[in-house]
């Protein structure tokens, strides 16, 4: 055996260059059909390799019925992300699959991954490492769910503030309105404009029949053109107001007396 090993490294693989896995095989076969059957039998010089093997055919055993399984199993452990490492890559998962002990089968061309028995995914081998080996699928359905998720806790939000949005939903989604866009916007105007102004005017669109957002919009824009604001009440401080106060002029008769006076004892 060692001999064998010593011989397959010296004569196969002893300066030969390959791209890939398959290369590879396709030249090991070539090599066993061709040099290293047709070399001298080490016990028996007088036949080849190929002779020799074809003598003792018939006394070998039968393969049994159902061929061995030959794949390299192993445990992985899936995180918060859809995916799975094995052999230095990382290879993708339904997103319904995260953060749970699943299992790797793999051969030299494929990895599957499992659930128990059920399989996940499969996945043509990556030989290099550090690679995301994906199935669109399942970046496809991770996204979808998150979208969904995120419309349905906007969903939520509007329809604990305001009972009233459900209907409007309803009646939204009958008319092939996207909900999720729809919630954001009506999240988006309850933020700005408060849950009472809200009430009124998805009540005000509902009345018009018009379930969109454009109209609930334009119902809060009515409002606040028929809004007329309060006065509102400015305190002002003593000398604001003492500086404002209406002051009447004085005859200055009496300051024109005095300084005639003045002259007149200067002159004495």
């Amino acid at each position: 055996m060692e001999r064998s090993i010593r011989y397959i490294r010296d004569n196969f693989f002893a300066g030969r260059t390959f791209t890939d896995i398959d290369q590879l095989n396709a030249q090991a076969d070539a090599w066993v059909a061709g040099a290293a059957s047709q070399r001298p039998c080490p016990e028996d010089t007088k036949l080849t390799v190929q002779q020799a093997f074809e003598q003792e055919t018939a006394h070998l055993m039968a393969l049994p019925p159902t061929a061995f399984s030959c794949n390299e199993l192993r445990a992985v452990s899936a995180g918060k992300t859809p995916y799975v490492r094995f052999d230095l890559n990382d290879y993708s998962i339904p997103h319904t699959h995260v953060q749970r002990s699943l299992t790797v089968s793999a051969d030299l061309s494929e990895v599957r991954i499992l659930d128990g028995q059920h399989v996940l995914a499969t996945h043509r081998r990556c030989w290099d490492k550090g690679q995301q080996i994906e199935i669109g699928a399942h970046l496809q359905e991770l996204v979808q769910h998150k979208r969904g998720a995120r419309a349905h806790r906007d969903t939520d939000r509007l329809v604990h503030a305001i009972p009233q949005v459900q209907s409007l939903l309803n009646e939204a989604a009958k008319r092939g309105e996207p909900l999720g866009r729809t919630a954001t916007q009506l999240q988006e105007l309850l933020d700005v404009h408060g849950r009472t102004q809200m009430t009124a005017a998805v009540a005000d669109a509902m009345s018009r029949g018009v379930p969109h957002p454009n109209a609930v919009r334009l119902a809060l824009q009515r409002q606040r053109e028929q809004q007329t604001p309060a006065p509102l009440g400015m305190a002002l401080s003593a000398h604001v107001r003492a500086r404002d106060i209406a002051v009447r002029p004085h005859n200055l008769d009496g300051y024109d007396k005095l300084i005639g006076g003045a002259h007149d004892d200067a002159n004495d």
